[in-house]
């Protein structure tokens, strides 16, 4: 197939601009704007973009996002997150980029060679990745330039074949992320459940009060630190020769990752290390942002940035929503000043009003059904997902046919 492919170096194809640079307190008002994070995780920007930062009109025109620009992080702490790309697929009137970042604009003798939907999964590829690799370059931090940029190159077949490709991948895309928004949805169902009964305490308003040093609880119940009623293990990275992407050991996690998400995907592993967690066990991030939790899905090694938390007697639902709601609280501890990292004292001495452990059980058999939901959601998108990045290579490669890819995911 890729006999009728032709190869392009960006510069034949895009105008290289650069992103957006202003002052902290020019962000959170104004218009739209999209983020180094918009770029990093999406294959597409989302169609909404939630951040904002205040632009005038000049800036608004020389930083505008259309339809058909990509946008690729142009500097990053390793080379692993730098050249990441994604594409928009309409314009975001008045919208503007940041300066971390690249935008790639189709140059106006080119714009039929393109597609958006194709390039956007070309560009995350084995293929291209391996392109960026050949141009970045690492003093303290790494990073693309203009330069780098042009030189980067493409093989696109013709248009037509293009769409075809982009629909196919699509529709898995698709997919996924209808997925993750059923997901998002049976998430905050969960926290809503949580509140009714813990911080609103709707079933218990019926029954006696008392004072606490959390405010007035229900009679029965109690304030306690986490220490109390939980397993903590802090993690500790094991050398870095011990890792590997082979699977040879157990997964590792050096962080939480992707915190949209449950349940983190296994990349890393290593072949040594005494800190571990189990499946089910509540993952936390102890450096910032501090507070993000994950469900280690299988037994897994801690790095230094995560610690592992699990109930002594019940399973982890109620715990899981206690901290999800303590730290939605702008992450901050008692004294008012913002989590930068924590201890295993600090965690240890944080307080949460726990109920009494039949309250606890009935709230876990009910959000547990809830939770199940999710977790069967999720592994659809983990197949999904795979589905997806093995047709990837093999479309952009030439290794498969449409036709054939059509009937594999059929």
């Amino acid at each position: 197939m890729q006999n009728n492919w032709k190869k392009y170096k960006f510069s034949e194809l895009y105008d290289v601009a650069s992103g957006l640079s202003k002052s902290r307190d020019q962000f959170g008002f104004g218009s739209p704007f999209v983020t180094f994070r918009n770029v990093f995780y999406n294959y597409f920007l989302p169609n909404k973009l939630g951040e904002l930062a205040n632009t005038n009109k000049k800036e608004q025109e020389r930083g505008s996002v259309k339809k058909g620009d990509v946008f690729l992080t142009r500097t990053s702490e390793t080379l692993h997150e730098l050249g990441m790309s994604s594409v928009a697929l309409k314009d975001y009137p008045n919208a503007t980029f940041n300066g971390f970042c690249k935008r790639l604009r189709l140059k106006d003798n080119v714009k039929d060679l393109v597609d958006p939907v194709f390039i956007g999964y070309y560009l995350r590829s084995n293929h291209f990745r391996n392109e960026v690799s050949k141009y970045a370059t690492m003093t303290t931090r790494a990073s693309l330039n203009n330069t780098s940029i042009n030189s980067l190159e493409v093989k696109l077949p013709s248009i037509n074949e293009q769409i075809k490709i982009g629909k196919v991948l699509k529709s898995l895309h698709d997919k996924i992320e209808l997925n993750l928004k059923t997901n998002k949805t049976l998430e905050e169902m969960a926290m809503a459940l949580y509140k009714n009964y813990f911080v609103d305490f709707e079933p218990f308003k019926n029954k006696p009060f008392i004072d606490s040093e959390l405010g007035k609880i229900p009679q029965g119940w109690e304030v306690k630190r986490i220490g109390e009623i939980c397993k903590l293990e802090m993690g500790q990275s094991p050398k870095s020769k011990y890792y590997n992407k082979d699977k040879n050991g157990l997964p590792f996690h050096q962080g939480v990752k992707d915190y949209g998400l449950r349940f983190p995907e296994d990349i890393t592993y290593s072949t040594e290390g005494t800190r571990k967690a189990k499946e089910g066990d509540i993952l936390f991030s102890v450096r910032a942002p501090v507070g993000r939790l994950n469900i280690a899905k299988n037994e897994i090694i801690l790095g230094r940035g995560i610690a592992s938390l699990s109930m002594n007697n019940f399973d982890n639902n109620f715990l899981f929503y206690a901290l999800k709601n303590f730290f939605t609280k702008d992450d901050i501890i008692g004294d008012g000043t913002v989590y930068k990292s924590v201890n295993r004292n600090e965690i240890s001495s944080l307080k949460f009003i726990f109920p009494t452990d039949k309250i606890i059980s009935d709230f876990n058999n009910e959000v547990s059904i809830l939770d199940n939901l999710y977790f069967n959601k999720n592994k659809e998108i983990q197949t999904l997902t795979k589905t997806r990045d093995t047709l990837l290579p093999k479309l952009i490669s030439g290794e498969i046919e449409l036709k054939q890819a059509e009937e594999e995911l059929n």
